[in-house]
This record gives structure tokens, sequence and C-alpha cells, in this order.
């Protein structure tokens, strides 16, 4: 049996590539090798790479493993880059690509921009999911119809190296809001290394927590307005949120994780050094 309470399996895909983490190729595939065989690897997804690097990075599950690397492939250069990515990792016995993430680029049709993508998908994915970033600008709630009606998932970015990257508790909840009333899985990336909200030490920036993500995803699902919604989001009192999550049945934390599907995060020990210091998971 897991050690890992249902609540947090495969919540976080390593991005440890990506910044502000910056670890160089070979280590980083290294690294998730070892997650992947450690007693918490439960709460590890998929390691995440752009599609500039694929060939590298299999290259390296080469020398690292006997078993397919599970990789989610971040398409750098628009729709067009999708098919390459998969036609690669279908002729290549050491890379498993489980999804692709694509951000659509900044145009004033951004519904006409996630048809492009929608449809370069249906052309080429066949068990693989598809992340579509759609922003919090302009009409990204019409894109967002788009990438319901095609089945697909959506993507948030939580945070980056700016403090304008960084969306507020009601941005947030509008977008959570948005995805579960179309029925559109979700997952997160950037500045979620740590469980409850807190304002950086170092830079100042209000970080989003995600435990505050998955507790304030229940709490939609169960009926919240928005404003509620919100207003879990922006909670820092790191006890009284890890007795709602240690309370949630496992069904109930099925039901958060088919829609809150993961986030990428440059560092795995982050999030698991907290989840042991709330008590939420084991000490490993």
């Amino acid at each position: 049996m897991s050690t890992v309470p249902a609540l947090f399996r495969h919540l976080v895909d390593d991005a440890s590539m990506f910044p502000p983490g910056n670890l160089p190729l070979p280590e980083a595939v290294a690294a998730y090798r070892e997650h992947r065989k450690s007693p918490y690897a439960d709460l590890v997804g998929a390691f995440v790479c752009a599609d500039e690097d694929l060939m590298k990075v299999a290259d390296e599950a080469a020398k690292t493993g006997e078993t397919p690397l599970d990789t989610t492939v971040v398409i750098t250069g628009g729709a067009g880059g999708i098919e390459p990515a998969i036609k690669f990792s279908d002729k290549n016995e050491h890379l498993r690509v489980v999804a692709v993430e694509v951000r659509l680029r900044a145009e004033e049709d951004l519904s006409r921009n996630a048809l492009r993508v929608v449809r370069a998908c249906d052309g080429c994915l066949d068990e693989e999911n598809a992340f579509v970033e759609i922003g919090l600008d302009g009409a990204w709630e019409r894109a967002l119809d788009v990438v319901a009606d095609a089945g697909y998932a959506a993507k948030l970015r939580t945070g980056g190296l700016d403090a304008s990257l960084f969306p507020t508790a009601d941005e947030v909840a509008a977008f959570i809001t948005a995805c579960l009333d179309r029925e559109v899985a979700f997952k997160c990336t950037a500045g979620l290394h740590h469980a409850i909200r807190h304002t950086a030490t170092d830079t100042g920036f209000e970080h989003h927590g995600f435990l505050n993500l998955l507790l304030s995803t229940r709490a939609s699902l169960d009926g919240a307005a928005q404003d509620e919604v919100a207003a879990i989001l922006a909670n820092r009192d790191g006890e009284s949120l890890a007795a709602q999550a240690h309370e949630l049945p496992d069904d109930q934390a099925a039901g958060v994780r088919r829609w809150f599907t993961s986030f990428g995060s440059c560092s795995i020990d982050d999030p698991r050094h907290d989840l042991a210091a709330l008590r939420l998971m084991e000490t490993t």
C-alpha cells in the first residue's frame, strides 16, 4: 500500500530543468529516476521537458534506466510542434510521452488559436493528454470553451520570475470555477513549491500554495461561490488547511484529483518536506 495519501499521489510533476531550478539535463533525468525509486515515489508525476530537449532526454533515459521515462513535453513552437514530438516519442523506446503542454500565443482571438491547437492534437494524440495554457487575459473563457468542447485539459501559470506572473487569488478562483463549470481538468505550473500561501522572503512575491489549490478545488466541487474559493486560496493558516486535508475521505480526494491533475515544480523535495511538516505524509 502506498504511503502517499490519495490527495497527493502523482501530484508533483518534475520540472527541475526549468527556472528557477535550471538543473542540467543529465542531472535532472538521473534525479527523476531516483525519485521514482524512493519511498515517496507515488508523490511524483511525470518528468517535464521542452520539445527542443526531447532527443537529449531520450538519450539520458536510455543511460539511466530500463523502463521508459514518463514525460510531459512543453511545446515551444505552437501547434505545429505537437506532431513532431509525438512522432518522435512513438518511435523511441526510452521515453513515453503522457501529455503535451501548449501555450496559446498572444493574439486578439484566443479561441481561434485554441482551435488550431486542438485540431493539431486531434490529428496526432492517442492516449496522450493535452494541457492548453490559455492565460487569464482577453477572452480566455471563450478559449476555454474550445478546449472543453475538444475534451482536452487546461493549464494555469501561477507564478514565475516576475511579480506580474503571479495571478491573484480572485483570478485563480475564476479559473478553477470556469474549468469545473465546463468539466475541464487542469494543471498548474510555476510558483507552487510550497503547500501554503506565503510571501517569499527573498523576492517579496506572493506565492500560492498547492494545498490551498487542492482544497479550493474541493470547495468549488461542493458548490462554494467564487469568493469563497478565493478565500481558501488566500488562507495562510497551515494548521487549519492541513486539518481539512487530513479529514478529506479518499473518494473526495479522488474527486479533487480528477480535475486538478498535477502541478509542475522545479523541486520535488520542497513539496514533500512541507507535507511531512504538516503531518500529511510520512517523513521519508
